[in-house]
């Protein structure tokens, strides 16, 4: 990433960050970019974030480790990341009608990770999302290993938690992910 991308992406980042001062009422923006100036690498997830349409935005900052965390705060499940299964195995079980990947392996391939059911949760304490959509979450293992996976969305001002067999995939269902922005080991 060029310095003029880089500043772009940073420049979309706050002024999201100052549009939405709701989702980080004691997070500063000055600290965050700061901590992202010293990991850029970080930088990089973020965009394929945006360029995948999830609207990124620094929403939790988790005192214990001191790790700022970026979601997708798409009003709706990000475009860029839906009609795939859950994860390589899944895919790899289809024998027809194969869609062209897998949330497990483009979050990793991002750099992300998908939201857990407590993070999809807190999430939605911030706002409305996947209100039409819905999104895969991390799913534990006892149920992957039986061929299903979770997913979630939110109807008549509700979060739902459910289940689907792993290798399906919807228009409408794409994931969500996080990303941690932990303190520079340099600091």
């Amino acid at each position: 990433m060029d310095i003029g991308q880089r500043e772009a992406l940073l420049g979309t980042l706050q002024a999201r960050f100052e549009a939405n001062m709701g989702r980080h009422q004691e997070i500063n923006w000055p600290a965050v970019r700061a901590r992202l100036e010293c990991q850029p690498e970080k930088l990089h997830a973020l965009a394929e974030m945006e360029r995948t349409g999830g609207e990124p935005d620094v929403v939790f900052h988790l005192r214990e480790s001191d790790a700022y965390v970026f979601v997708d705060c798409s009003a709706e499940s990000p475009i860029g990341r839906r009609s795939l299964c859950y994860d390589r195995e899944s895919l790899d079980s289809r024998k027809e009608n194969k869609p062209t990947g897998c949330a497990m392996d483009m979050a990793a391939a991002m750099g992300i990770e998908i939201l857990t059911e407590q993070k999809y949760r807190a999430l939605q304490e911030l706002g409305c999302f996947d209100s039409k959509t819905s999104s895969w979450i991390q799913t534990p293992a006892a149920i992957r290993k039986l061929g299903g996976a979770l997913f979630c969305d939110r109807r008549y001002d509700c979060v739902f938690v459910y289940h689907n067999g792993a290798q399906s995939y919807y228009a409408a269902r794409g994931f969500r992910g996080a990303l941690s922005i932990p303190r520079s080991a340099s600091r």
